[in-house]
């Protein structure tokens, strides 16, 4: 712990010097330097105590002090990323610096070096729009809710059920937002203006614990569906990463599957249940938690015993895609359509489908983060999520609510 601590340290100490390095030479004494640097000052020490907290307070504070926990995070990433950004700019103008003082070498020339070139200037602007970038993620960016739309092709669903519609949702972590925001209950009621026929919520209702629901449970009541609302549990909805005693875990598991039972979702805990339309069948599979380097309650076989899902279409919601790599896909279960979140698709990114353009860091951790996957006419959609955790805002990569039509393919 104290290893990796001093290690990001120095990372982040090496940016600081890296973007100040940026900041001098796009000001000087001409430029009130002396208030300028005494605000940069602030902002590192900002950056720093966020930093500190973030690192060593985490595991408490986030359940003892969610609010200021937020403020920090919020100020950490709106500070430091345009500082990331401009520190990356230093190094290629210091490579540039070091490449003319080398040609100036090799020719015996001693004409004077530029302090701020081109690079310095689009440096600025880049850090500039990255902070205006961040700063909307934080405000609105968290509340721009975007309904994505998909039509998935089944081979072996029977025509009654053909374009059944399914909205899935995942990932409100509701511990994340201060009270109940207006934005998110208008969210809420416009997917009941979508009139789907069945509700599917894929994990992680809260942060750390059960209580983080209770002032939504109105909210989530009046979500209707004619078919019926489902719902799994994702990793985070444990209470495994808050500084409980084991009884308080297990009361907050408990009141969270009370509570999943109270907004009007079955809870669907290694089970199925099936859709049935003028004789015909399709089957709905929920497990639990199953992820690489997350907790595995997940048991697919027992969710699927006694469902037929060998000789029905069959839908399987499992919280973290990984769990569709490792026991699903390549007909290592007989799952058409399977429903996941976890990613957040890092809540960071750019996406342009015309362009082709579709970047993550969560790409960096996961082979598949968000949208609709296909192997071997088998299907995986992973949902953007709803909420946010960690970073309190979301740029580039908004929050989602999926419609999925399934239709014989």
């Amino acid at each position: 712990m104290i290893f990796a601590f001093l290690f990001l340290s120095v990372i982040l100490a090496s940016i600081e010097w890296l973007s100040f390095r940026l900041l001098g030479r796009k000001f000087d004494r001409r430029h009130n330097w002396f208030q300028i640097r005494w605000v940069w000052l602030v902002l590192v020490a900002v950056i720093w105590i966020a930093f500190v907290i973030n690192g060593f307070m985490w595991p408490t504070w986030r359940s003892t002090h969610p609010r200021l926990l937020s403020v920090l995070s919020i100020s950490f990433f709106v500070i430091f990323i345009p500082k990331l950004v401009m520190a990356v700019f230093e190094v290629f103008e210091l490579v540039r610096m070091g490449g003319s003082k080398a040609i100036n070498v090799a020719m015996g020339s001693a004409r004077p070096i530029s302090r701020q070139s081109f690079l310095t200037q689009l440096g600025f602007g880049a850090a500039g729009f990255t902070f205006s970038s961040f700063l909307y993620g934080v405000t609105w960016g968290k509340y721009a809710f975007r309904v994505e739309r998909l039509t998935v092709p089944i081979v072996n669903l029977p025509e009654v059920f053909n374009g059944l519609k399914l909205v899935q949702i995942s990932d409100a972590h509701l511990g994340s937002f201060m009270n109940t925001p207006r934005p998110v209950l208008d969210a809420l009621e416009q997917i009941n203006a979508l009139q789907p026929d069945v509700i599917l919520f894929t994990g992680d209702l809260v942060n750390t614990h059960a209580n983080e629901a209770e002032a939504w449970i109105d909210a989530f009541r009046m979500l209707h569906a004619p078919m019926g609302k489902f719902s799994i549990l994702g990793n985070h909805d444990y209470a495994d990463y808050g500084p409980f005693e084991e009884s308080e875990r297990e009361d907050s598991r408990k009141r969270i599957k009370e509570i999943h039972e109270e907004m009007g979702f079955r809870l669907l805990l290694n089970e199925h249940h099936h859709f049935e339309r003028e004789g015909e069948r399709i089957a709905l599979v929920g497990v639990e938690n199953w992820g690489k380097g997350f907790r595995r309650s997940g048991d697919l076989n027992a969710a699927m015993k006694g469902s037929d899902a060998d000789k029905l279409c069959a839908i399987l919601m499992t919280h973290d895609p990984t769990h569709w790599e490792e026991e699903v896909m390549d007909d290592k279960a007989p799952i058409d359509l399977t429903l996941s979140g976890h990613t957040h698709g890092m809540q960071f990114g750019i996406e342009i489908p015309w362009l082709g353009i579709k970047w993550s860091p969560s790409q960096w951790r996961y082979k598949r983060w968000a949208g609709l996957y296909q192997e071997s006419g088998q299907f995986l959609h992973i949902n953007r999520g709803f909420g946010v955790l960690g970073f309190h805002g979301r740029v580039g990569m908004p929050p989602e609510i999926t419609v999925l039509e399934i239709e014989q393919a």
